[in-house]
């Protein structure tokens, strides 16, 4: 929404009384994914799997080159949706139902909308939630993401009457039959040594907890250069003059770059886990800054079988990602322990796609 006076011309992003149910949103700016982005998403993340790193290896697999990593496809699609969405967000609070569609190459044009599907102001009136569903297309119009998420978003005038409130009903998980499988991919030549692990599909138990061991720590310039490589525009993660007056005193990491920092530590256990094929959910359960130092551990939430494939298999994973503290010290997720925990910064929920034997 436009600001009066000399700002009549700037966007000043929406606030909860500018939405309305069953609105869509059109996100600027359509965005050519490039190599360089890919190189740069590596220098950033330290994320290795084979997959998005190798044309030669992808093409094993049946695939014309390497894809684009699917986080950074997610982030990519995300950071658009930020001036229409959450730039004037208190937090981003969660995510239901999201599925990788076809894989995204460089050279690919990425555009993506948003609908409107929830809001609810909050009880102190300063607030509200509001609820959107995003799609991501490439230049064919494929569909190349599509997810659910909510986030608190600041009122403008705290006496501005709300909408009638209206919380929609959010898949517990994305269902077997629902995970897209790129075309062509065949992983007969799948090489495990080149992948950098020998753990397959089935090798892995439900209940099992896997410790990944490593840990790596903030950088103030690389998680604002990762952000900005998605075009996230939200002012918490850049603007310490404007930070330093808010609940914490200084610029938030991207939630999203925890989400990278977990996936690339998590090849260490899970390498074979070479796409993500779904989001069943997750939350930022507390912020993360620069200089802290981030742990992360999965434990295997199920093993599934993909309709019409003996080749692939899917394992659904909860991965839990902490600051300070290495995962060895944390109980199991299910008990309730480790939710407790002030380390704890992320609790997500996905399923990848990894070879069978």
């Amino acid at each position: 929404m436009n600001a009066s006076g000399s700002g009549a011309k700037t966007e000043h992003g929406r606030f909860f009384e500018d939405f309305r149910l069953g609105e869509t949103l059109v996100h600027a700016t359509p965005r050519t994914v490039t190599a360089g982005d890919q190189a740069l998403y590596i220098a950033l993340t330290g994320t290795r799997f084979a997959l998005h790193c190798a044309d030669t290896f992808a093409q094993a697999l049946g695939l014309p080159s390497a894809p684009v990593d699917d986080v950074l496809v997610f982030h990519m699609v995300f950071g658009k949706t930020v001036p229409d969405v959450s730039l004037n967000a208190v937090a981003n609070l969660g995510y239901a139902g999201c599925v990788f569609g076809v894989p995204v190459y460089a050279g690919d044009t990425l555009s993506a909308t948003s609908q409107v599907i929830g809001l609810k102001e909050n009880s102190n009136r300063k607030t509200g939630v509001v609820t959107v569903r995003t799609t991501g297309l490439n230049q064919r119009g494929e569909t190349v993401l599509d997810y659910i998420r909510w986030v608190m978003v600041n009122k403008r005038d705290p006496a501005a009457a709300p909408a009638p409130p209206e919380t929609p009903d959010l898949p517990d998980s994305v269902a077997a039959a629902d995970l897209r499988i790129p075309a062509g991919l065949t992983v007969a030549a799948y090489d495990t040594a080149l992948a950098g692990s020998p753990h397959l599909w089935d090798d892995y138990a439900a209940g099992e907890r896997i410790d990944h061991v490593d840990g790596i720590t903030i950088e103030e310039a690389e998680h604002q250069m990762a952000t900005r490589l998605y075009q996230n525009t939200a002012k918490v993660h850049f603007n310490q003059q404007a930070a330093a007056a808010g609940r914490f005193g200084r610029r938030i990491v991207y939630g999203g770059h925890v989400i990278s920092l977990a996936r690339a530590l998590s090849f260490n256990g899970l390498g074979n886990g070479f796409r993500i094929a779904a989001i069943n959910g997750g939350r930022h359960v507390a912020p993360c800054f620069a200089g802290d130092t981030v742990y992360a551990w999965s434990e295997v939430r199920d093993r599934i079988e993909v309709p019409g494939r003996t080749d692939v298999g899917a394992l659904r994973l909860r991965t839990l990602a902490a600051k300070e503290r290495p995962a060895s010290g944390f109980p199991a997720a299910g008990d309730g322990g480790a939710q407790a925990d002030p380390a704890l910064i992320l609790d997500l929920d996905y399923t990848v796609l990894m070879p069978r034997r």
